[in-house]
């Protein structure tokens, strides 16, 4: 695996709770190491919901997930533990539907809250967010995060059983709607009505296998396509808020990097394009339209939510703008999501 604490990274750190309580036995309990095979584990930093480990045994590596329950971010934000089960089922179900959606899981320990999956080298899968921040920008490998997206949406929505095993909205709640759309409101009086009517209508629609974080830093761009990452949001909802989330950091990198501008737009374009021609689950008008009224409120909640996008953190200009933008938008919505991203893209 990896992830934004990308596993493909190596970093010192000290030895935290999870080693201490799980190190060998973990491994030795579900077949991942021998006896008498020395494991080193070493703390991966970047992520603010988990703990992650790289574990490097004789001539292999893999990595080990624990979830937090505090996130490491400014404002308190708790979070229910059993989001690590539900992420080792979302990857139990990835891997089956698109089997190199996602680094292969290995093995689940549900009383402890901890799993392994293979760790994947960041020399053959770099991380999309830092392909984009750095100027790398391929519209091809954003249609494609699009298209492969959709056909996960798509195998979980012909599996309506899924709503039983993923029945996380209490997760979802903690993870996605209260710190994003529903913080962001208590501090938007002008547009809190709009973000309050989002965050309702998107717990009310169970209609396929939501990943919840689709986000360039927890995608990798690998040999095979797309690979996703940090499925802790997992739920059986509306498939919309993915559709959003991802396209949401499109249009916010184009902040930061001004001579990218048209190939964001292009990625942008794709991702909508290849999804939606690949979506078989419900009309494209009523999921579009879903997604481009939930667009300006994910907007909006990266600067003034629980978790501000970090590279547009003390730049008030930028934010502003972003504001502004995110504002309009909510109080006059506009149908489709090349409408809404139409006056963002377009140069200053």
């Amino acid at each position: 695996m990896v992830g934004r604490a990308v596993c493909g990274v190596r970093r010192g750190g000290r030895q935290a709770h999870l080693v201490a309580q799980h190190p060998e036995a973990f491994l030795h309990a579900h077949g991942l190491a021998a006896a008498g095979e020395a494991a080193t584990w070493t703390a991966l930093t970047g992520g603010v919901s988990s703990e992650i480990w790289r574990v490097d045994l004789p001539g292999r590596s893999l990595c080990v997930k624990r979830a937090l329950p505090r996130l490491r971010v400014s404002d308190v934000w708790e979070a229910p533990l059993s989001r690590n089960a539900y992420e080792w089922k979302w990857l139990l179900f990835a891997a089956e539907q698109e089997p190199h959606s996602v680094p292969r899981p290995l093995a689940h320990d549900d009383a402890a809250g901890v799993f392994a999956m293979d760790f994947l080298p960041s020399e053959r899968y770099p991380l999309w967010k830092a392909q984009l921040l750095t100027g790398e920008v391929d519209p091809g490998f954003a249609a494609a995060v699009g298209a492969r997206l959709a056909r996960l949406h798509n195998a979980s929505a012909a599996r309506p059983a899924l709503a039983g095993e993923f029945d996380s909205l209490e997760n979802f709640r903690a993870l996605r709607l209260e710190p994003y759309l529903l913080a962001t409101a208590a501090r938007h009086p002008e547009v809190a009505t709009q973000l309050r009517a989002l965050a309702a209508s998107t717990e009310q629609r169970p209609i396929a296998l939501v990943h919840g974080d689709v986000s360039p830093k927890n995608i990798l761009a690998g040999p095979d396509g797309p690979v996703f990452l940090d499925a802790e949001c997992a739920w059986f909802g509306d498939p919309a808020f993915d559709i959003a989330f991802c396209l949401n950091h499109l249009m916010l990198k184009a902040l930061v990097l001004p001579g990218c501008v048209a190939a964001l737009r292009e990625s942008f374009d794709g991702f909508v394009a290849t999804y939606l021609e690949a979506a078989s689950f419900e009309p494209r008008q009523a999921l579009e339209g879903r997604a481009a009224a939930l667009l300006p409120g994910l907007m909006l909640a990266r600067i003034d939510g629980k978790s501000p996008v970090e590279y547009l953190v003390g730049r008030a200009g930028l934010q502003e703008r972003v504001r502004d933008y995110a504002r309009r938008r909510l109080l006059h919505p506009q149908n489709g999501l090349r409408a809404v991203a139409g006056e963002w893209f377009m140069p200053a």
